[in-house]
């Protein structure tokens, strides 16, 4: 079985361009992605907060960040925070907004691989700067951010940066993750799917 090329070719760089500079029609598709992203109950809860290399929003993403994602950030083309529904209180939709969320990065990801760009997830920021900077109101929180970047030769990094980006991208084996019959039993232990047998 293969994996669509933009599905297998993706990848979560850090190393990237700080000379490369999106194209605005770029960004909107990438944008337009996660707007059609699926979201429960038809809520669309996600708002987007977007900021460009060199601009005080960006800055103030950046700020944001905890410091290990400060040494590569800047190098992107925009940063995205997105943003969902914060309601503990109901937690069905509070559910339902983590969700919409994560479809929406998914599918602006692929779009990013698309455009010819790599965008990578970042969790490690502080949400309380960032709310304060922004003005988040109450009853939204900061999910997520994503890093847009065009990826530069390795050679022009920083070489802990590069280091990093030349680690094997890795997964558990599917039959560790799938399960049939009762959890636990691998999906393919019966030959389902025609997935191979785990070896014991």
């Amino acid at each position: 079985m293969t994996l669509h090329p933009l599905l297998a070719g993706r990848w979560s760089a850090r190393g990237y361009d700080p000379a490369a500079e999106i194209a605005p029609e770029q960004l909107e598709a990438i944008l337009e992605a996660g707007r059609w992203a699926p979201t429960g109950g038809g809520v669309q809860p996600v708002r987007y907060l977007v900021g460009l290399r060199g601009d005080a929003t960006f800055t103030g993403i950046v700020d944001g960040l905890k410091r290990g994602n400060q040494s590569w950030t800047p190098a992107a083309a925009a940063l995205v925070v997105l943003c969902t529904t914060d309601q503990p209180d109901e937690p069905k939709m509070h559910d339902y907004g983590a969700v919409d969320v994560g479809l929406a990065a998914g599918q602006m990801i692929i779009q990013a691989q698309a455009e010819g760009w790599n965008a990578h997830p970042i969790g490690g920021f502080r949400t309380e700067l960032l709310t304060e900077r922004f003005n988040i109101p109450a009853g939204t929180r900061p999910l997520l951010t994503l890093a847009i970047g065009r990826i530069a030769d390795a050679l022009t990094v920083d070489p802990d940066i590069a280091e990093r980006d030349r680690r094997p991208r890795t997964r558990l084996p599917l039959a560790e993750v799938t399960y049939a019959d009762t959890w636990g039993t691998p999906l393919g232990s019966g030959g389902t799917f025609g997935l191979p047998e785990v070896a014991e």
